[in-house]
């Protein structure tokens, strides 16, 4: 069950009641199991603990199907739940696994030996998988993959290097998409494959150091075999399940950026009520209201496009458009309210004392991965020249 408010008939599309309630709870349950961890480290048996409570407390595999087990919360449900785990830096903006293991719609769709051996084992804890889209020379233009695919009898042939993999250095296995018939285009060219990452000619070939503290990793591969069955789906199958996937994930960057804000924010908002300059609240300043005030709007404003774009997915529409302008407006708006809250705070916010330094390096990196603004930018633009948005 995922919350008293959320019962087994009603977790698929939950009421808004239900999701204030779901909201409520996982805010408690944030403010009092995690907020403690942005001031001291989170051990092994620290981070066991919580899990442990967040599956006591119904917060755990929350977008799972229940046919797998999970809770079938669907997108405009899950918006609530990034939002709030957000407000924390204790919880790494890339790894939400303190309430389950990530699983993503390409593993959901497996069925027959491969959910046996790669989608059960990740649900129960007992694999990790990672996602290898991104290229050195490759990174937003799916059309200038050049990692290969090559059929061989029973079994593909893949060579080539993914970039920036996050989790790589702990995957079992990867999702790699490849081409595998060049003069398709990105569109029907490209598959998806099932690669085990003991496989003889994969290797992490390197690991980045990035600014918001996580280490994504360069995995190579050459010669590596790949049987027929690990391919998921049909050949040219592989930018749909991308496509997917990068979707849900624009979503998920805005609502990220809203719990963000809003913590910023509420902690702005109580210091510039407490710090006097010059014999005043640095409250009662005009130029501080109308900063605050616009914080605000733009907050709200991001609110309502995560909820749009979500209810427009789960009701299986065509929101392109609106799952580029949620990353593309989310994630700088993240960026923008953390930076102006960190110049209220003064030197206290540039410190490690508060989150909000950690805030404004994780929504700077945001604004480049999974998407840059820009690309985003020029995608929603060649939607409109077409007339597909409006």
């Amino acid at each position: 069950m995922l919350t008293s408010a959320l019962n087994a008939e009603s977790v698929a599309v939950p009421s808004q009641s239900e999701l204030d309630e779901f909201r409520r709870n996982l805010r408690r349950f944030v403010e009092r199991e995690l907020l403690p961890f942005e001031r001291k480290t989170m051990e092994e048996a620290d981070r066991r603990a919580i899990q442990k409570k967040a599956q006591d407390a119904g917060f755990w595999l929350l977008d799972v199907p229940e046919e797998f087990g999970g809770q079938g919360l669907r997108l405009s449900g899950m918006v609530v739940f990034w939002h709030e785990i957000s407000r924390t830096i204790a919880v790494p903006a890339r790894d939400h696994s303190l309430f389950g293991p990530f699983v993503g719609p390409i593993l959901l769709s497996l069925q027959g030996e491969q959910r046996r051996r790669y989608l059960d084992p990740v649900l129960a804890g007992e694999k990790i998988a990672c996602f290898a889209q991104t290229e050195p020379d490759a990174g937003s233009d799916p059309a200038s993959m050049r990692t290969r695919a090559v059929r061989k009898g029973a079994h593909y042939v893949l060579n080539g290097v993914k970039r920036f993999i996050t989790h790589a250095e702990k995957a079992d296995f990867a999702q790699v998409l490849a081409v595998t018939d060049p003069g398709k285009g990105a569109r029907s060219g490209i598959s998806c494959f099932l690669v085990d990452m003991e496989t003889p000619g994969l290797k992490i070939s390197a690991q980045h150091q990035t600014m918001m503290g996580d280490r994504p990793c360069e995995i190579s591969f050459e010669e590596v075999e790949v049987a027929e069955e690990n391919r998921v789906g049909a050949e040219g199958e592989g930018f749909a399940f991308a496509q997917k996937w990068l979707n849900e994930g624009r979503i998920r960057h805005g609502a990220r950026a809203c719990g963000v804000a809003e913590r910023c924010l509420e902690l702005t908002i109580d210091y510039a009520k407490q710090r006097r300059t010059f014999g005043e609240p640095l409250a009662e300043r005009q130029g501080v209201q109308w900063i605050l005030a616009d914080c605000f709007t733009e907050l709200h404003a991001t609110k309502l496009m995560v909820r749009d774009a979500a209810e427009k997915l789960d009701a299986g529409l065509d929101a392109r458009a609106e799952t580029f302008m949620v990353k593309t407006y989310g994630d700088e708006m993240g960026f923008r309210v953390a930076d102006r809250c960190l110049q209220l705070h003064g030197g206290i916010g540039l410190t490690t004392e508060l989150p909000i330094e950690k805030f404004w390096r994780d929504q700077r990196s945001f604004m480049i991965t999974e998407g840059p603004t820009e690309v985003l930018r020029t995608a929603l633009a060649k939607l409109l020249l077409r007339g597909m948005a409006s």
